[in-house]
């Protein structure tokens, strides 16, 4: 093929050479193939040429030009061009899906530690994703056997706490026999002289409701202790028929004075009787209250389904002390004490470790019970307790009845105006409630004397600061040292009660360093302080 240019640039003529094609002739504008345009054009290049090849030189400093197809280059320089500024950039592979996938091994075919799997990831030559999965499956292995431990624990927990220890079973049998063969040990509570006192209201007067004699010698003498006017004392211990002649040889043989310290048997008093707590009658002979709180707590139980923290809970309220008329007691303060004004009402898993008279100088602003509110604190365990937390507000009656963010309160350590309680009709809606609950098989709340107490003190609480009353430190073993030294009343509510084998070493002493541990008695029983 030919081609001639006219010398005026106005025509082309291109022509085959083989002759099979007639001469074909292009007419070309001039001002396309000017001397000017080339001018431009050349110009242009020049400053176009050294651009690429420095941003080329760039890209290649970078390490970013390890592909030679145009295409590759494009995609390198592409997000460095104006019409490339918008590129969404390359997606990265995520490198952690692997530990997403399931484990394939079993438990029994994992290494047992880190060791082993380094050995056998060298032998069988691993890659990282094959290791990962390795270490993954070990470590949901001892997530699992750690959970299964727990759950075990708890329920260990539960039975030593149900039980009763040798050497509080040998205490009580010794000072029984000492009742019946000492008559210093039956001598009158408190003495005939010392009898007007006893309903004096000018005096501090506490009660105390327990069958466990080493937990009520603990109450009475730290309060004692720790009392500024010790003299002002005057403590009301209620027992129960089988513990009532080891009580009363207790305190007959250990006396605390100037305080004054008087012991009643249930079956003293007069006004309790089948036909003044029929509800409480039924729920100690009911066969299924029985079985419920006394029976086979894991039958028909799947331990595994729950959480070694809910597991504790239900075990807890499975207790057969929620069903013992010593842990009613208390609704009956003004019957049982007709001639008291003002009372402290103390559980028998606390210590005292200050001075409590200015319970006795508080208003209570005309509500009946002064007590910790336990919705709110410092400690979140065991300070965030709501109505939810002790009733099934999925039953109707008790979803349209109740607010399930209503603060809840403790026992434990409370201030009672039993003036202000006769006026209101507290235990004949206590007594209400419990009946419903009984005639609806325990749907409506499971957990002991507070839910009922919740419902009957409704609006007649006042919250007490919370130094006055800690309380968590029989199931939380994170329970603050300072704030525990700090507090007035220290509470062992919880299945680690301090006179058992389960309890937190760290926290025993705060109540052990009140036991009398020169006693005959409490060392022949080898009731021993422990570390």
């Amino acid at each position: 093929m030919q081609v001639h240019i006219s010398p005026s640039m106005r025509r082309i003529t291109v022509s085959t050479t083989t002759g099979f094609l007639d001469p074909m002739k292009i007419k070309g504008a001039a001002r396309y193939l000017s001397y000017r345009c080339l001018f431009w054009t050349m110009l242009l290049l020049v400053f176009l040429l050294p651009f690429v090849f420095i941003t080329s030189a760039l890209v290649t400093l970078e390490g970013a030009n390890k592909c030679s197809s145009i295409g590759c280059f494009g995609r390198k320089i592409g997000p460095r061009l104006i019409w490339k500024r918008h590129t969404a950039p390359p997606k990265v592979p995520d490198r952690y899906s692997v530990l997403l996938g399931s484990t394939i091994q079993t438990a029994a075919e994992l290494p047992d530690s880190i060791e082993a799997l380094v050995e056998e990831a060298r032998m069988k030559q691993y890659d990282m994703p094959t290791l990962l999965m390795q270490l993954k499956g070990m470590v949901e292995a001892n997530e699992e056997r750690v959970r299964a431990a727990k759950l075990q624990e708890a329920l260990y927990r539960h039975y030593a706490s149900s039980g009763v220890p040798k050497g509080l079973h040998c205490l009580a049998l010794k000072l029984t026999v000492e009742y019946s063969s000492n008559a210093r040990a039956r001598q009158d509570l408190p003495s005939p002289d010392l009898a007007p006192r006893l309903t004096d209201p000018a005096l501090h007067h506490l009660v105390l409701a327990t069958d466990n004699v080493l937990a009520a010698s603990v109450v009475v003498a730290s309060t004692v202790h720790n009392a500024a006017d010790p003299e002002k004392i005057v403590f009301h211990v209620i027992t129960d028929k089988k513990t009532y002649a080891a009580m009363h040889a207790w305190f007959s043989l250990n006396p605390l004075s100037p305080a004054i310290v008087e012991v009643k048997g249930v079956h003293q008093f007069d006004w309790l009787t089948r036909d003044n707590v029929p509800v409480l009658q039924a729920m100690e002979t009911s066969q299924d209250m029985k079985w419920y709180y006394h029976g086979d707590h894991t039958a028909g139980t799947n331990i595994s389904q729950y959480s070694p923290t809910v597991l504790a809970a239900y075990l807890q309220a499975r207790s057969p002390k929620y069903i013992s008329i010593m842990n009613h007691l208390r609704i009956y303060l003004p019957e049982l004490f007709p001639e008291l004004e003002k009372v402290v009402f103390l559980d028998d898993d606390v210590v005292v470790q200050k001075d409590l008279s200015p319970l006795w100088d508080m208003d209570l602003h005309g509500k009946v019970n002064g007590a910790v509110e336990t919705c709110h604190g410092d400690d979140a365990w065991v300070m965030s307790k709501t109505f939810k937390n002790y009733f099934n507000f999925s039953h109707p009656i008790i979803a349209k009845t109740f607010d399930p963010d209503k603060c809840a309160w403790a026992y434990g350590m409370n201030v009672f105006d039993l003036h202000a309680w006769r006026q209101a009709d507290i235990t004949g809606v206590y007594h209400y409630w419990q009946k419903q609950n009984l005639q609806l098989n325990l749907t409506l709340w499971r957990l002991g004397t507070l839910p009922p107490a919740l419902i009957a003190f409704d609006g007649n609480v006042h919250p007490i600061p919370p130094h006055w009353h800690m309380l968590g430190l029989g199931y939380n073993v994170k329970s603050s040292l300072e704030s525990t030294k700090e507090a007035a009343v220290i509470h062992y509510n919880g299945q680690a009660k301090p006179w058992l084998d389960v309890a937190f070493p760290h926290l025993r002493p705060f109540w052990s360093k009140y036991v009398n541990y020169s006693n005959e008695f409490i060392r022949q029983c080898n009731i021993l302080d422990r570390p």
